[in-house]
């Protein structure tokens, strides 16, 4: 996927529209929890500011629904970029669009900052609508594309602004962030070094069959886990007590082992929960046996084992969803060891998927030992569907 990016740009003296994902968690006294989404941002950021360009940031922020909520006001992040970019001016504008970001934009001098205020506070974002990229396109000579995590999206931020500034002469690249996601996973997918194995977690199966049929015609092997391993097993006959089933996706799961054959890898034994509880009783138990008073949480160390051997001759690993539920530490031992195989593969490439992925990765505290954790949860599952991504799609061909 050959598209330019910010290196093909001249933009000194030139306002950039740049569109980011900071979508960052806030706690109840409006305080950044996690900066981890605006600084993969600043080697972008940092690059066309010593360039001499004057940026202008867009993103959003949670779920406002088309109305402004001074609760998910972007003010707050505002405030740590500058902590972040020290030697450059960072100003908020206080609407997404109107008469005052004009002026705010018209003073702009080469090394400003102007973010916008929450993208999502209006309602033509999500729908696309084309007056409103039209309003956001005029912040900008040339549109670059750092929002990997929001790239399945066809936003007006996404897609509609990026086509009015390549209308108006201007250019639409991707940044280093959505530069380094495609060469990562577009390279995982489409050139793998072999053996290469994926790992799928999560609660459900009906959520990633275009992935596992996607990847089945690619992988050597492909490792199923969390909850969605319950429909496979109730597919073939398994009793799962209180475990979380997919009932109308059990002929799915069929078909699919089926077309899998032997490269499906399932757990062997499970550990199954009294409830679903922190301190719920747990026992180890063989797949085929669960109790049917108990639910399986977690994978058993007959299936770590297992899955560790087979993860041990990898050479390319991609890695979705958690192996159980590990926000609970008497839960989380399937994921945390599978995380910690990961890490020891030092002569492999080891792609872990944003989301619960990224987030079971860091608790682990190994972010820094596999070769990349994707930012975007979402927009890595259609990536690695084999889908197009409308917010890198629009981007100019290198």
């Amino acid at each position: 996927m050959n598209k330019k990016t910010i290196r093909d740009l001249a933009p000194a003296h030139r306002r950039v529209l740049v569109r980011v994902d900071f979508n960052v968690p806030l706690d109840e006294h409006l305080q950044i929890t996690d900066d981890a989404r605006i600084r993969a941002a600043l080697p972008t950021l940092t690059y066309l500011l010593k360039q001499g360009a004057k940026l202008v940031l867009m993103s959003h922020l949670g779920r406002p629904k088309g109305q402004r909520n001074p609760r998910l006001s972007l003010a707050p992040v505002s405030h740590h970029l500058q902590k972040l970019l020290p030697d450059y001016r960072v100003r908020m504008a206080s609407e997404v669009v109107g008469p005052n970001n004009d002026i705010l934009i018209d003073d702009m001098a080469p090394g400003d900052v102007v973010l916008l205020e929450n993208l999502r506070f209006e309602p033509g974002e999500k729908k696309g609508d084309a007056n409103f990229a039209a309003a956001l396109a005029a912040y900008g000579d040339d549109y670059v594309n750092d929002a990997f995590g929001t790239c399945h999206r066809a936003h007006a931020s996404m897609v509609a602004v990026p086509q009015a500034i390549r209308a108006r002469g201007g250019a639409a690249v991707a940044g280093l962030l959505v530069e380094k996601e495609i060469a990562f996973l577009g390279n995982a997918v489409s050139q793998p070094q072999r053996p290469f194995y994926a790992i799928l977690g999560g609660a459900k199966v009906s959520d990633k069959i275009g992935v596992i049929r996607n990847l089945l015609n690619k992988v050597d092997g492909l490792i199923i886990g969390g909850g969605m391993a319950n429909t496979f097993f109730a597919a073939q006959g398994f009793e799962m007590g209180q475990s979380l089933v997919e009932q109308d996706a059990i002929p799915l799961a069929k078909a699919l082992l089926d077309e899998a054959g032997d490269k499906l890898h399932l757990p062997t034994d499970v550990v199954a929960a009294s409830a679903f509880a922190a301190d719920a009783h747990a026992i180890i138990t063989p797949a085929n046996r669960v109790p049917p008073d108990r639910m399986v949480l977690d994978i058993g160390p007959e299936s770590i084992a297992s899955f560790q051997k087979l993860l041990g001759t990898a050479k390319t690993v991609v890695w979705n969803g958690p192996l159980g539920v590990f926000e609970m530490p008497r839960f989380a031992k399937g994921t945390i060891a599978i995380a910690q195989t990961l890490a020891d593969l030092s002569e492999a490439i080891t792609i872990i998927g944003g989301g619960d992925s990224a987030a079971a990765i860091k608790q682990a505290g190994l972010t820094r030992h596999v070769s990349h954790v994707s930012t975007g949860g979402g927009a890595s599952l259609v990536f690695l569907e084999g889908k197009p991504l409308p917010g890198i799609e629009v981007l100019d061909a290198a």
